[in-house]
């Protein structure tokens, strides 16, 4: 299936229950979506090289793609 397809099924689902919890449950999938940063998934190692990263780029210590893959070619 296709995720439009997905959709529509769920859809589906949700307007044929009646069961208050079920909606409760949704509601809480998708606030929780809403509110999930990628930062908290990160490892604390992950989190530091892109810390470090963005220092190297706000203190100008970038090469361009092509200076880069001289090197590695």
């Amino acid at each position: 299936m296709n995720l439009q397809t997905e959709k529509i099924e769920l859809v589906k689902m949700l307007l044929d229950t009646e069961n208050p919890k079920i909606i409760e449950s949704i509601k809480r999938i998708f606030k929780k979506a809403k509110t999930t940063d990628f930062w908290d998934d990160l490892s604390v190692e992950q989190r530091k090289e892109i810390e470090k990263a963005s220092l190297e780029i706000e203190n100008g210590k970038v090469k361009d793609y092509d200076s880069f893959m001289q090197k590695h070619r």
